[in-house]
């Protein structure tokens, strides 16, 4: 795991003249359809209604059990599995160390309610409110979730010239660089639906442990 004041070193001295934030690109899901209705006739008539009868149990089982993996599932389109299993410095983090975000009943952990704050306050400008894009800067809750984890760290403290816009580097601007996991995590929330837009009804108390990280990071 990469704390923020180990990871800021690295990635200041990053050179990602040539990396550009990847567009938002919609890709539909695939079509349930119905599928062709089958023509029946004589005894083959007769026995469809037991079949289908015979079909709909497991037929709800397994539309739960999808209902139910969705639900859990966070695994991202670039692969990064995203479930929460332990908090550190105040926030969560998956299985590789990576920040991820915790909604449970509607409430929001800190550092992803922080990460919303700290959006609007920074980033909205240009990529827009929600992080939904707007005409010249591409739905960084898109982007996210198809990003690794290090190139959009290394991305936003580098900036990015682009053919017609240009990204500024905020790997020096402490308003930005100190809340940058909070700012991923937020993206994730609302990227991954978890969250909707606007600002959280409901927040997790800030923790000991995310003053201390923070008051080390703002005054170093």
């Amino acid at each position: 795991m990469k704390a923020i004041t180990s990871l800021t070193a690295l990635v200041l001295g990053a050179s990602l003249a040539g990396m550009a934030w990847a567009q938002t690109e919609t890709t539909p899901p695939a079509d349930a359809g119905a599928g062709a209705a089958a023509a029946v006739s004589g005894d083959a008539a007769a026995e469809a209604p037991a079949n289908a009868a015979a079909a709909e149990p497991a037929a709800d089982a397994a539309a739960e059990g999808t209902e139910t993996a969705a639900a859990g599932a966070h695994v991202l389109p670039n692969g990064q599995d995203m479930t929460p299993v332990e908090e550190l410095d105040g926030r969560w983090r998956n299985d590789e160390g990576i920040p991820t975000f915790k909604v449970e009943d509607g409430v929001v952990d800190f550092a992803t309610f922080n990460g919303f704050r700290r959006y609007h306050a920074e980033c909205h400008v240009c990529h827009g409110p929600d992080g939904e894009g707007s005409t010249y800067a591409p739905a960084l809750k898109e982007s996210v979730l198809r990003m690794d984890y290090y190139d959009f760290m290394q991305t936003v403290a580098s900036g990015r010239q682009g053919t017609n816009s240009v990204m500024p580097a905020f790997g020096t601007n402490k308003n930005v660089w100190c809340y940058i996991d909070d700012i991923y995590v937020y993206l994730l929330a609302h990227g991954t639906g978890e969250i909707g837009r606007g600002r959280p009804a409901e927040r997790a108390d800030k923790s000991e442990e995310y003053t201390a990280q923070e008051d080390s990071c703002m005054s170093s």
